[in-house]
């Protein structure tokens, strides 16, 4: 098995293996581990038992395709799967990439041509109504990188809970307002000139997803990338259905997955796409998806946070980026130290995350 350095310049063996993760003692491959300080390593984990084992968690440390470190509190075992929440919404970028590399090489059903400046309502079927005229001018890459203008956080709209007479996609959509009674059916501005957190704009990207590939997104991620890097147990919840628009895979939430299964994700990002000698995600879409996608908010790339301003975790490396959701699940990728971190569990909400990945650092070179 071989890995592209993140420099792109040379071929050499990846430690990491097929059936599970290689994991790295003192006594095995000395340039690797003499890059470690095996006893502050422990005594960062020592430090985050005190504060965060009462509660489901686990952590997952690769450095250089070796897993160095993991912990696990008490009655969760290294299989444990969590909901990563909105960790999803970057498997759902990686889908979307996928999808448009596929468009660049017409490969599509249909040779149907899609790209991040595309008018994302022009893929859904007539029957789809729009709420709002300034809904037609939103493309992919506006729902890609939260700047659609559909209500999200900053309008207290979170998820997308239904009534109890409608669906999940119905209130994405903004035909119905959800059981809080909030609503998406109007605009809070012209898209691409505010930057909101919206899970009802991630839904509509679900809904794309099956009308242009004519396939789940969650079948085709399985097949094309899960199966690919040894992902064997990860599940992804579905949303609507019956009488109700669905059932389609859920966008924004839903993933459920273990640490170590994550670490593969991660591991997959760092080696720009490549696992072995497959292309599995188009390198250039993680170059453009981990960098700002717009400047209304400069730490969010195409479904991932990043720090390329050293903004979002002052004095870490600008080209760490990350996967996140709530409970604190998070996938931090460190391309220039070969570094992921892998926290997985069912809380707590917040975390000095910026001190633990400066102290990982520590212990890494």
């Amino acid at each position: 098995m071989t890995r592209i350095s993140p420099k792109n310049t040379k071929y050499f063996p990846s430690p990491e293996s097929k059936g599970g993760w290689q994991f790295l003692h003192k006594k095995m491959d000395k340039k690797v581990v003499s890059k470690i300080n095996f006893d502050h390593l422990n005594k960062v984990i020592e430090e985050y038992k005190l504060f965060f084992d009462n509660v489901a968690s686990g952590i997952v440390i690769v450095k250089d395709g070796f897993l160095v470190k993991e912990h696990y509190s008490f009655m969760t075992l290294p299989g444990s799967r969590f909901d990563v929440w909105s960790c999803t919404k970057s498997f759902t970028g990686i889908a979307w990439g996928l999808l448009l590399e596929e468009s660049k090489n017409g490969t599509l059903p249909d040779n149907i041509k899609v790209d991040l400046d595309s008018f994302a309502y022009s893929f859904f079927p007539d029957s789809f109504k729009i709420t709002d005229k300034r809904k037609e001018k939103i493309t992919i890459g506006h729902l890609l990188s939260m700047t659609s203008g559909i209500p999200g956080e900053n309008e207290l709209v979170f998820g997308i809970p239904p009534l109890d007479n409608s669906g999940p996609f119905e209130h994405a959509l903004g035909y119905k307002e959800n059981r809080y009674g909030y609503k998406t059916d109007q605009l809070i501005s012209e898209p691409g000139t505010i930057w909101d957190y919206s899970d009802p704009a991630m839904a509509h990207l679900s809904i794309l997803f099956k009308h242009i590939m004519r396939r789940e997104m969650h079948e085709y991620m399985q097949e094309k990338v899960f199966d690919k890097i040894g992902i064997e147990n990860a599940s992804w919840d579905v949303h609507g259905g019956g009488q109700f628009i669905g059932p389609h895979t859920s966008a924004h939430v839903g993933l459920h997955i273990s640490a170590r299964e994550l670490a593969r994700v991660g591991y997959l990002l760092i080696q720009n796409g490549r696992w072995a000698d497959d292309e599995v995600v188009p390198s250039s879409w993680i170059e453009k998806a981990t960098k700002p996608s717009q400047t209304l908010n400069p730490e969010y790339g195409y479904t991932f946070w990043v720090n390329t301003d050293g903004t979002r975790w002052p004095g870490l490396p600008v080209d760490m980026f990350s996967l996140e959701g709530y409970n604190t699940n998070r996938c931090y990728v460190i391309p220039s130290k070969e570094l992921v971190v892998v926290r997985v569990g069912s809380g707590p909400n917040q975390w000095n995350e910026q001190l633990f990945i400066k102290q990982v650092l520590k212990a890494i070179n």
